[in-house]
């Protein structure tokens, strides 16, 4: 920090940086030094070492990797977490799937980037962390919320899944209804909540929709 800085700006966010691979964790001190609002305090290589050093150090954000030695960054955060509500923590990670994001938020965490990201997206994660700590962001959170939904919406019931499975082996309804001692009139009833879930009309397209999300590995030919 330059020495003839005003006495009244605001400190600079104290930021820990956890990361068992050492060229990672200059890299991003590198970056953080670039930044004026920005203090690299210190940074650690496991989640022992981190949990020691936050202790001792007490940073505003913690930005850690999600795979350590010793555990997860989601330990980290877990535990941090517990410790205080104000206390910003950023997950960086090589692993950004869906449940790697959802997992991240329900630890606590106040951001997700993956390290195929812009450096300035970890320093805007970082930022937003300091200030809204308890408020998620992720720059995938968006799509895997429509997929998680998705899956959701077309998710059957045990029931249906085996009507699903009858059609597929050509059954109408009052076939299927004879298979399973369920009067015709319910068998149709199922097959009609199958369709509005699988968004299909008729039984082609909701056997080829079951098909392509992995409902069904096999369809009998007409």
């Amino acid at each position: 920090m330059n020495d003839t800085a005003n006495p009244t700006e605001p400190a600079p966010t104290r930021v820990m940086l956890v990361d068992d691979h050492e060229l990672i964790r200059t890299g991003l001190a590198g970056v953080f030094d670039l930044q004026d609002d920005m203090e690299v305090v210190g940074v650690a290589g496991s989640v022992a070492e981190c949990m020691a050093r936050c202790a001792e150090l007490r940073p505003d954000v913690v930005v850690t990797d999600l795979q350590l030695q010793d555990g997860t960054g989601l330990d980290i955060v877990r535990a941090l977490r517990k410790r205080s509500e104000t206390i910003g923590l950023v997950v960086l990670t090589m692993h950004s799937g869906d449940d790697q994001i959802f997992a991240a938020m329900e630890a606590g965490a106040s951001g997700f980037v993956g390290k195929d990201a812009p450096s300035s997206e970890v320093v805007k994660a970082a930022r937003h962390a300091r200030v809204s700590p308890r408020s998620f962001v992720c720059a995938g959170l968006v799509g895997a919320m429509m997929r998680r939904s998705a899956a959701e919406s077309t998710r059957l019931t045990d029931r249906e899944h085996e009507v699903l499975l009858l059609l597929a082996d050509g059954l109408g309804a009052a076939q299927i209804g004879q298979r399973l001692y369920l009067s015709e009139s319910t068998a149709k009833s199922h097959i009609a909540k199958i369709y509005q879930k699988l968004g299909a009309t008729n039984r082609a397209q909701a056997l080829v929709t079951a098909m392509r999300i992995g409902l069904l590995s096999t369809v009998k030919p007409s």
